[in-house]
Parts: C-alpha cells; sequence; structure tokens
C-alpha cells in the first residue's frame, strides 16, 4: 500500500493516430510536449515548480524526457527520465512519480508516456557474420528471432482456444466497443481530455473509433489462417499518441485548493510464463486483489483495460468477475488503437474523465482500474481513488 500522500490532479492526452496517420511527421517531443503544457495549464501549478518529468517511451532510445521537457518549456533544472516497460511504460512512470513523491523526494512531478512509432528511429539487427545482411527488429522483444507478432497472436489465439472464446463473440466484443466509443464521443465525454494539436475536428477524436459492422468484422481474414480467431478487426493495432498527468504532494494539493483528484490504493505487476502472455493481465489483477486488506473489488466502479485482443478482454472480465458495465464501458484499446508507451497513461487518463471529470456525486466511480499487458509477458494493474 501507497501512502495517501499524492494526488493526480490533471490529466490529458492527444487523440490516439495510426501509425502513419494523424501524426505521421510529429517528432516525439511535438507530439507530447502540447499535452504537458496543457496539463499542467490545467493543474494550476507553475512550470518553475516542476521538479521531474518522468516519461514512459519504447522506441525512440537514449532519454526522451529531457528533449521533451526543454521543448515543453520547463525549467533546464528540471530533472527528466524515461521508462521502459514496453506497454506498461506510461503506467509505470506514473507510478514512478506518486512513490517519489510519497516517499518526499518530490513535489510536483509530470508524468506519463508518449509514443510517435510514426517518426521513431528504426532497428536493425547486426548480422552475425559479414556475410549475412541486416534486417529490421521489430517492437515485440524477441523479435530479431521472429521478425513479426506471430508469437504474440498465437499466445492470445491459446487463451481464446483455452476458454472457448469464438471468433464470433470476438468480433461482438469488437463491434460494441465502437458502439460504446460512439456514444461517448456523442455525449461529449472526451471533451477537456484530448488535447488538439492543431485546431481541426480530425485532432479531437481517436483516428481508428470508425464504428464497424459485425459483417465488416466478419469478412477480415484471421492472422493465423486457416481457423485462427484473431483478425485486424478485433485486435488493438499500435498507435501514436501521448498522455501525461500532474501528481503533486497535500502540501501542494493544500496549495491549489484541494481541487477533486485521484491517489493510488495500490498496484501490482506480475510476469508469466512463455506462451501465456495474454493472460498476464488478469494475473496482475489476482495479484492486486490479494494487496487490499479486506478492500472489496466490488467497490470498484470502472475497469480501463488496455486490451490488445476482445479475446483477452472477454477472458479478463469473465476470469475476475467483472460486470461488462464496469469494463471499458467508453471503449478500450480496440477502438482508440495501443500506443505502446503511452498506453498505460491512456487509462489512467480515462480514469480521470470517469472520475474526476465526472465525478462520483453526479452518478460516476468512485474507485477505479488500469490495467493491461506488456510485451514479453508482463502485467501491470492500478487501483485509483477520486478524493
Amino acid at each position: 500500500m501507497v501512502p495517501a500522500s499524492a494526488y493526480i490532479v490533471a490529466a490529458r492526452r492527444t487523440a490516439l493516430g495510426r501509425v502513419g496517420g494523424l501524426h505521421r511527421q510529429r517528432r516525439l517531443e511535438e507530439l507530447a510536449a502540447p499535452v504537458v503544457g496543457a496539463v499542467l495549464a490545467d493543474s494550476r501549478v507553475a512550470p518553475a515548480r516542476v521538479d521531474e518529468l518522468i516519461v514512459g517511451n519504447a522506441t525512440q532510445g537514449g532519454n526522451p524526457a529531457r528533449i521533451i521537457a526543454l521543448a515543453a518549456g520547463l525549467p533546464e533544472t528540471v530533472s527528466a527520465a524515461t521508462i521502459d516497460r514496453q506497454c506498461g511504460s506510461g503506467l509505470d512512470a506514473i507510478l514512478a512519480a506518486i512513490r517519489a513523491i510519497a516517499a518526499g523526494d518530490a513535489e510536483v512531478i509530470v508524468a506519463g508516456g508518449a509514443e510517435s512509432l510514426s517518426t521513431a528511429p528504426w532497428r536493425i539487427a547486426k548480422p552475425k557474420s559479414l556475410y549475412q545482411t541486416p534486417h529490421f527488429i521489430g517492437v515485440e522483444p524477441g523479435a530479431e528471432e521472429s521478425g513479426d507478432d506471430v508469437e504474440a497472436h498465437a499466445a492470445t489465439e491459446e487463451l481464446a482456444g483455452r476458454l472457448g472464446i469464438t471468433r464470433a463473440q470476438q468480433d461482438a466484443w469488437a463491434a460494441r466497443s465502437h458502439l460504446r466509443a460512439t456514444a461517448a464521443r456523442e455525449a461529449r465525454r472526451f471533451i477537456g481530455e484530448i488535447v488538439p494539436i492543431r485546431a481541426n475536428p480530425e485532432e479531437m477524436r481517436d483516428q481508428s473509433a470508425v464504428e464497424p459492422t459485425l459483417e465488416d468484422l466478419s469478412r477480415l481474414a484471421p492472422f493465423l489462417p486457416p481457423d485462427g480467431r484473431l483478425t485486424p478487426g478485433n485486435t488493438a493495432a499500435m498507435h501514436d499518441g501521448a498522455a501525461f498527468v500532474v501528481v503533486v504532494s497535500e502540501k501542494v494539493w493544500n496549495e491549489i485548493g484541494r481541487p477533486r483528484a485521484m491517489r493510488l490504493v495500490a498496484s501490482a505487476a506480475q510476469g508469466v510464463g512463455p506462451g501465456r502472455e495474454a493472460g498476464a493481465p488478469i494475473e496482475a489483477m489476482k495479484k492486486l486483489y490479494r494487496r487490499l486488506n479486506g478492500f472489496n473489488p466490488k467497490d470498484i466502479g470502472v475497469y480501463e483495460l488496455g486490451e490488445s485482443s476482445a479475446a483477452q478482454a472477454i477472458a479478463f472480465g469473465a476470469d475476475l468477475g467483472i460486470d461488462d458495465d464496469h469494463l471499458n464501458p467508453e471503449g478500450g484499446a480496440l477502438v482508440r488503437g495501443q500506443p505502446l508507451g503511452a498506453a498505460g497513461a491512456v487509462l489512467v487518463v480515462r480514469l480521470f474523465s470517469h472520475m474526476v471529470r465526472h465525478p462520483a456525486d453526479a452518478g460516476g466511480p468512485h474507485h477505479g482500474v488500469a490495467a493491461l499487458g506488456a510485451l514479453g509477458g508482463m502485467g501491470l494493474a492500478a487501483l485509483f481513488e477520486a478524493v
């Protein structure tokens, strides 16, 4: 359990864009800096008060957090650190900020994730001899051997097969996720959450939120023919995007007038064995539940799961007994896309919208979970409460 002395007082993100799409010409700092500026403006904390910027990123290399800090206009004295736990990087960055403030090491930290796959450097494997041709390396750990995402798809196919989750069930989940996202957008639930980098409508909605029909989804070919259950329509594709929060100490929270905020209750990370990667978020949630010391999981009003596939989401809800209305109630990563190092931070921003922008006294949840799997067989989960 983390001491209740660190508060998330603001949270923002970009619209998520397909690789080569909405953000195709934006370097990482161009994508992230406007969000850092917006989230600080929301928090009413002066940039001069920021102690550190912590960024989750998996593809840039080096320490891009420092470049983002300077591009965002933070003082040169602000320290910066980059965390890489693949898809879990953004959530890890936020948890690191909370722990640093709870330990008394800082009073204001901006934390989150950013990923610009469209402009990230290419990774090339060094040949084992002078007679071999160099080849590109994907983002999946170990991809220098396989060269593609076949292993990840195989792990999810194994999960679906073991639990009897059919192709039709996955397509139905995907279609419903799009409908939920459309309803949320029409109800203006994303207003105040998404930072438009330019003033045009495209910047205010996630690019892959296209609302396909069940017929559209059923016509898509599986990744692993002939009988595979996973398709481009019921899995989450990699996207570009950035998401950040401002975490402050109790002293600063009091200074800015004790605005509605979120604070961490508990978190957990869990590794799983080869071939079981798709079940990692389930194992992380079970570990989190064991840490709650009498807290009733039924009191959790919303679960934001960064699902890699519909099969993973269906298995997550069924195994943990989660009410279907509480799991990704406004669409998930199947709709938005998965911005790798920023994915976990997007989940926290979504929780902030549920729990702070739409407060509990107006019918919103008081407790919420952010959970996802990370490439390489890791699961992460964090429980937050509104204050």
